[in-house]
């Protein structure tokens, strides 16, 4: 079985090995994964962070050796800690990289970085702060930056910059964690699931203090949270209807 790491910034993960095809999920920069089908121009690939599937362009990764694969998915978690950065290659080319890329591949790659970096498992008091860094983030269906980000995906990165793991997609994070019965049991960093009128759960977000959550709903942004579910503080109404509180750490 082939074996890839990502050495672009981000990459669009799709549904089907087409660019027009649906935005499952990106990429980012020194995530690992391995090839479970490969074709001329695409592979379908599982990323060893979450076990999350999908196609990926054949020109967008770098194909490693199952040797290096053992090596590199064995190294500590080395994380991006700013909004936007760098890395330099050894044509002194640079590439942008993200909040949340993996820094851990670095030399293996021969690529410099010297920014913010995030390692190990962070207090959950600190979760909010790191939500805020992606306040007013576009909604973007599979996005996972601050360029564009999904509901699960925004959780899901948050948690993963603090040194917790969350799954992709918003109803395997709902299957995660101990469930609560009142929101008045819940503490800041807890997660709040929503579902719609067929029962399936289809949004998450972040509870705050005092009876606020932060979601992306058009953007990551802070509503009220009820027993009914989100209330939208620009226009009044209910947004989503609450179905689940889960205390993962």
């Amino acid at each position: 079985m082939p074996y890839g790491i990502a050495n672009l910034s981000i990459i669009p993960l799709r549904i089907e090995p087409a660019d027009s095809t649906e935005l499952l999920s990106q990429v980012l920069y020194g995530e690992i994964f391995k090839v479970t089908e490969r074709r001329k121009n695409w592979s379908k690939i599982r990323l060893v962070y979450d076990n999350f599937e999908g196609w990926i362009a054949n020109n967008q990764y770098l194909e490693i050796t199952e040797t290096d694969y053992e090596t590199l998915i064995g190294l500590p978690s080395r994380l991006s800690g700013d909004l936007l950065e760098f890395i330099q290659d050894q044509q002194n080319q640079l590439i942008t990289i993200p909040l949340g890329s993996s820094l851990s591949a670095l030399n293996y790659l021969n690529h410099t970085y010297d920014g913010y970096i995030l390692e190990g498992i962070q207090s959950k008091s600190n979760i909010i702060d790191t939500a805020f860094l992606y306040r007013n983030a576009p909604y973007l269906w599979g996005g996972k930056t601050p360029f564009g980000i999904d509901s699960a995906g925004f959780t899901q990165m948050v948690y993963k910059l603090n040194g917790y793991q969350l799954s992709r997609a918003v109803e395997q994070q709902a299957k995660q964690g101990d469930a609560l019965s009142f929101i008045e049991e819940s503490e800041v960093g807890d997660l709040a699931f929503f579902d719609d009128n067929e029962g399936q759960i289809i949004h998450v977000g972040i509870i705050m203090p005092d009876n606020y959550i932060i979601h992306a709903h058009g953007k990551v942004r802070i509503d009220r949270l009820d027993h009914s579910g989100i209330y939208n503080v620009d226009t009044k109404m209910h947004t989503h209807k609450l179905r689940v509180i889960k205390k993962i750490i």
